[in-house]
């Protein structure tokens, strides 16, 4: 950092669910009544036992009818994905710039990532007309990052900050993961039927002190395991693929993360209080505990954010960096959010409260 300058900050964090929320013995009472008869008995009984996971309690779907999505042909899906991605971003958008004290004038850059879904132009085109935004205002449409989405997001959101302390930057993550469910016995599928939901958030970056000062962020790829975890195009749909063996993966990329974030600045994970870790899913979370050594203290807003709405994909690690904050962050603390997903990939960013 330049001598005299300030360190961005995020001055606040906002959230949108859609209102459709389903349990998960709704959601498994839903799915077997359409497509019970169509999988193997074996695939039946697994769907059962994943539901039956207590790690989460329920989630959120970007739906008008529990049964019309199913049938939906691709042009109705991307038409879903387009409408609910936009309306979820507006709410977040609106929420936090009202939390931060700030109008929609104030804005002078808006970055908005995604991965369920492509429109041209992007999501932030969008928003431009429907918040009314400064028609030179600098935007960027981030797609391809997965879960972990949110993390670089934020890199480009902070490159945008100038000198100028009037600086106001967003940062949008949002995923209507529902836009692409896919049914079969694939095992990848199954899981994800269980784990995934819609949401949206934003975050307000502001050039001078108040919120959440942004030190570092750290990022690692492993690209020879992306089929490991991504999606796959088949029949013109997207169809999601995860590793049996995903969370060996993902806890030692987090790992390598976190540890580029302390070591410069002979930091210990003891010393970092707060854990805004995704929801990559309970046997992910736990491998990365039992890696790294955090507490489930540290764990609470994580898996407090799991059981409420599953998997939300990239939006989800800033929807657990809020609980954080709701729970109470003292001056001086520090953070790491730390986010993982396609790619292979995972990302963290170093935070302290200020």
């Amino acid at each position: 950092m330049e001598p005299g300058r300030v360190n961005p900050h995020i001055a606040s964090i906002a959230v949108a669910t859609p209102p459709f929320v389903l349990d998960q013995a709704r959601s498994l009472e839903h799915l077997l009544r359409h497509y019970g008869d169509k999988l193997k008995p074996r695939s039946v009984s697994l769907m059962r036992k994943i539901f039956a996971n207590p790690g989460i309690k329920k989630r959120y779907f970007a739906i008008d009818d529990v049964d019309a999505f199913l049938s939906e042909d691709p042009d109705g899906r991307i038409a879903r994905f387009s409408r609910w991605s936009v309306n979820l971003s507006e709410k977040a958008v609106l929420e936090a710039l009202s939390d931060a004290g700030l109008t929609i004038n104030s804005i002078s850059g808006l970055v908005v990532n995604t991965c369920t879904g492509y429109i041209c132009p992007g999501i932030s085109t969008y928003l431009i007309e429907k918040l009314g935004l400064r028609r030179d205002i600098k935007v960027y449409d981030l797609v391809g990052s997965g879960c972990g989405g949110a993390v670089p997001n934020l890199e480009v959101a902070r490159s945008l900050m100038t000198n100028a302390s009037e600086d106001v930057i967003v940062s949008v993550s949002v995923e209507i993961c529902s836009a692409t469910f896919q049914m079969g016995d694939d095992l990848s599928l199954l899981i994800s039927n269980a784990l995934f939901g819609d949401g949206a958030a934003a975050a307000v970056l502001r050039g001078r002190p108040g919120g959440l000062e942004l030190i570092e962020s750290s990022s690692c790829y492993v690209p020879e395991d992306r089929d490991a975890i991504r999606y796959v195009h088949k029949n013109g749909h997207l169809h999601n693929q995860l590793s049996t063996n995903l969370d060996e993966l993902v806890r030692k990329a987090v790992s390598q993360v976190t540890a580029k974030l302390l070591g410069p600045r002979s930091l210990r994970v003891e010393d970092i209080k707060h854990w805004a870790l995704h929801t990559g899913g309970e046997k992910i979370i736990n491998s990365i505990r039992d890696e790294i050594g955090l507490s489930e203290t540290q764990l609470r807003a994580t898996r407090k954010v799991l059981s409420g709405y599953g998997n939300m994909s990239s939006p989800t690690v800033w929807f657990v960096l809020k609980e954080i904050l709701k729970e109470g962050m003292k001056e001086g603390d520090w953070c790491i959010m730390a986010a993982f997903g396609a790619g292979l990939s995972a990302h963290a960013f170093l935070l302290r409260k200020t």
